[in-house]
């Protein structure tokens, strides 16, 4: 029988770390629970001390995505759920997650409603996200940014070193799973808000949430991504020459200067595809 480890990112969660590990505890009382203590300032260790909890601590903040590969490497159990500890998920749904993972998934993920978005702004990014992810990979993705899901542990070790620091780990393991050609799969959930004030600043993570757009391209299939730049590219020149001919009778240097970035940019895309090659090869 697989044994289950439950793995908490929790960064100043203490309120509701509180209630929900016994929450935890009553629902899986055979499953190892882990809390990875992000460089916390509360009480997030003696709340694990007195729900008798694993809490891996840390001198200093690295990064929800650094406290996911800690938890990860900690945890002794074949199928790992992560979940956030500030208490936007429900821990009656871990056996929702196992259910489907039983039906021969390799990860399963809990996919949030529009209700359940943090904002308009968060829901429409990851509507974004969920349509470029889809289109990208050929396979429905329901929730790509979601941290609550469940794995078999040896696959997603497997791209532990893929995996960044911050808050878009849910991106790259998803994509990883499906370059690999392993399954999966979403279920339906409730977030209820979380406890607590929010660690994503809007200024701050801007540019994040800009840059998972092309790190969903550039780990599947770059190719996807460069080959229509480059075509557009491509027939902004030729546009540009049949006007500039028509008026002009002449090439100018802007139709050579698109012809020369749609090939440069098909190139970089060549490149990348070999790169996302070598980032997934496995020692024989």
């Amino acid at each position: 029988m697989n044994r289950l480890s439950i793995i908490l990112p929790a960064k100043n969660e203490a309120p509701a770390l509180a209630a929900l590990l016994p929450q935890l505890r009553a629902a899986h009382p055979d499953a190892e629970i882990v809390v990875v203590d992000d460089g916390s300032t509360d009480d997030t260790r003696s709340i694990c001390k007195g729900n008798d909890i694993t809490c891996l601590s840390a001198p200093y903040s690295m990064g929800n995505g650094a406290a996911i590969k800690r938890g990860a490497r900690a945890a002794s159990g074949d199928i790992l759920v992560f979940m956030d500890g500030d208490g936007q998920h429900d821990p009656a749904d871990i056996k929702r997650l196992l259910d489907q993972l039983n039906r021969g998934y390799d990860m399963v993920v809990g996919a949030r409603d529009w209700d359940s978005q943090a904002g308009v702004g968060r829901g429409l990014a990851n509507t974004l996200y969920n349509w470029l992810a889809t289109r990208m990979t050929g396979h429905p993705v329901l929730d790509l940014t979601s941290g609550f899901r469940a794995v078999r542990a040896d696959k997603f070790r497997e791209f532990l070193h893929l995996l960044p620091n911050g808050f878009s780990y849910p991106t790259t393991s998803t994509m990883a799973f499906f370059r690999s050609a392993y399954a999966v799969a979403y279920i339906p959930i409730k977030a209820a808000q979380r406890v607590g004030k929010s660690h994503i600043k809007p200024l701050r993570d801007g540019l994040r949430f800009l840059l998972i757009i092309f790190k969903i391209a550039t780990l599947y299939s770059p190719l996807k991504l460069f080959v229509p730049a480059s075509v557009v590219f491509f027939l902004l020149g030729c546009a540009n020459y049949a006007w500039t001919f028509m008026h002009d009778g002449r090439l100018t240097n802007m139709s050579t200067l698109l012809w020369s970035a749609s090939v440069i940019v098909f190139l970089i895309g060549l490149v990348s595809e070999q790169i996302t090659g070598l980032m997934y090869r496995r020692d024989a």
